[in-house]
């Protein structure tokens, strides 16, 4: 199918096409408690197309994109890319050009070893303590090996080979005729045997302390720490804002070469893009539009250094190197998590829903789980709510000098904002 729909591009009026074929071969594995209910091998093939359009003036060019099932007659894909090439001359977008061949250097991918990276998920799984107190009740198992190739009518013509897996899970904690359920999704590259085992038994004890917790105090402004995964939506925010697609659209004013804030009394973030992080399911030789990845930073002790994105608006912003960044890395500050947390405070470890706005820097999430401090003895709490804006917090924030990875992004341990407005249960 995949030659049939690009002897169709070639013929077809557009002005330029990519083509993404991802072949993907995967065990799963389903369990209620340590009980194989089902498992099953599986391969997939998804075929995704773009087609882009030129208007007759050649002052505006738009696109469109779908997905060609692999199992299509040449007539029902010769309908589909008509349909896109229609579709694509009513979109009104300045003019840009695809990306072109560019040879990629460094790191060269192997073959994945699904029976290796399926036997490393469930010895953890098994492996992880149970109590009468807390068990996990179910878990789900993907692990999966994918070959991408990429082309575009630019003449690219890429292929590559990653790992990519995920495990869901559910964990319950019960006390005193209580019971509490977690859900917990765990994405990597294969298994990230330590971490999956911290997080797991992470989630065990916010159970258990969620049962045991007290209605959260309105604390007014006070310091909150952040030691989970939900960190990542802060550091998100510095991302976003460096991306061409939000310089471009006027929606963040950060400019090369200037700090992101009038005044740093705290640590100053450093972000950088990478091409490669140990277990990580995004390390790609190529972004999704065919550029090479490699290593670049972005922000540097508050300074913006650098700006990434995708072609169109790198292209509008005259950025030809520029690509979309698969992996990130947050440096630690100069404080290890002893000393963070030797003051009072807040630490949020589950949100039922944490935001940071990249636009306008508001953030936002409901409690569940929480640990009010004292600085040496802490309480479990629940409900209420944090709220701030990171144009204000931004210049006040601590990171830890250690650090964690949550497959794609490695950032500080815990995350220290202080001032954020603390809503509690009345």
């Amino acid at each position: 199918m995949l030659d049939t729909i690009l002897s169709l591009l070639r013929r077809a009026d557009v002005a330029a096409w990519e083509v993404e074929d991802v072949m993907s071969d995967g065990w799963e594995f389903y369990f209620i408690r340590h009980a194989l209910d089902q498992n099953r091998a599986k391969h997939v093939e998804h075929i995704g197309v773009k087609v882009f359009q030129l208007s007759d003036d050649g002052e505006t060019m738009g696109f469109a994109s779908c997905e060609i099932p692999p199992t299509a007659s040449e007539a029902e894909a010769g309908t589909l890319i008509d349909s896109l090439a229609y579709r694509a001359s009513l979109v009104k977008n300045r003019p840009y050009t695809l990306h072109k061949p560019k040879p990629e250097a460094g790191f060269h991918q192997t073959p994945v070893n699904l029976e290796a990276a399926a036997a490393a998920f469930l010895r953890t799984m098994r492996d992880v303590p149970e109590t009468p107190g807390e068990d996990i009740n179910s878990y789900e198992i993907f692990v999966s090996s994918k070959k991408r190739r990429f082309l575009n009518s630019e003449g690219i013509d890429i292929e590559e080979v990653y790992p990519d897996s995920m495990i869901e899970a559910v964990v319950n904690a019960r006390t005193a005729g209580r019971e509490i359920e977690l859900y917990r999704n765990f994405k990597s590259g294969t298994c990230d045997e330590a971490g999956l085992r911290r997080d797991l038994l992470r989630a065990m004890q916010t159970g258990r302390d969620r049962l045991a917790a007290r209605p959260t105090p309105a604390l007014g402004k006070a310091d909150v720490l952040f030691s989970t995964a939900d960190a990542r939506e802060i550091y998100s925010y510095f991302a976003d804002r460096l991306d061409t697609s939000f310089v471009y659209r006027k929606m963040s004013d950060w400019q090369i070469g200037q700090s992101i804030c009038d005044s740093f009394q705290g640590d100053r973030p450093s972000l950088s893009a990478l091409r490669e992080l140990p277990n990580s399911s995004a390390n790609r030789l190529y972004d999704r539009e065919g550029a090479p990845v490699r290593d670049v930073l972005l922000l540097e002790n508050g300074i913006a250094r650098n700006y990434l994105g995708s072609r169109m608006f790198s292209s509008y912003l005259g950025l030809e190197d520029a690509f979309i960044p698969t992996n990130y890395l947050v440096s630690g500050g100069s404080r290890g998590e002893a000393e963070l947390r030797r003051n009072p405070l807040l630490e949020v470890v589950e949100f039922s829903d944490f935001q940071v706005d990249a636009v306008t820097g508001d953030l936002f999430g409901e409690i569940r789980l929480a640990y009010l401090s004292d600085g040496e003895k802490s309480v479990p709490v629940t409900g209420g709510s944090v709220s701030g804006s990171m144009l204000e917090l931004v210049g006040n924030m601590l990171l830890s000098s250690e650090t964690v990875q949550y497959d794609n992004w490695k950032i500080p341990s815990v995350t220290l904002l202080k001032g954020v407005t603390v809503t509690g249960i009345t």
